[in-house]
């Protein structure tokens, strides 16, 4: 039985060690906001935080989950939204829709270890889109740097 965290509350599972967190996710936990893009890891579309880290979950084995804290875009926010969420939101990233969760999570993962961003940080990401938002991405989270920044500096 593999005990871990999922968006802020207790999880198990007791199947094929093997078996990719982004399956689990999907087919066991009902969350489906990541999504199967390319299945190797490259595209981004399936991101999630494991322990705080953006990881490719398509490529994660369930085995690894032993007491780990996962988060997926349907639980980044809490009770409300994450300043990566606005800002995608006021900007008008999504064209298709099929990346952005995977966009989301690993700009999030971004912004929590580097705060204030260059433009090559944000490419150094990895995450694609097909669409070609890439300057709307770009301009979202550097956005979302400058909540994070205003949220801050109000504590």
């Amino acid at each position: 039985m593999t005990r871990f965290r999922l968006n802020r509350r207790d999880a198990s599972f007791d199947g094929d060690p093997e078996m990719p967190l982004l399956w689990y996710l999907r087919d066991h936990a009902g969350l489906t906001g990541s999504k199967f893009g390319c299945g190797v890891g490259q595209c981004g579309a399936c991101t999630v935080h494991v322990d705080g880290q953006a990881v490719r979950s398509c490529v994660f084995p369930m085995g690894g989950m032993e007491g780990r804290e996962i988060v997926t875009i349907e639980g980044l926010g809490g009770d409300g939204l994450h300043p990566v969420q606005r800002a995608w939101i006021e900007e008008d990233v999504p064209q298709c829709g099929y990346c952005q969760a995977g966009q989301i999570m690993a700009a999030a993962s971004l912004l929590q270890h580097t705060p204030s961003p260059s433009d090559a940080d944000i490419a150094s990401i990895g995450n694609l889109c097909r669409c070609g938002t890439y300057p709307r991405i770009r301009r979202a989270i550097k956005r979302a740097a400058a909540m994070a920044g205003d949220d801050r500096s109000e504590t």
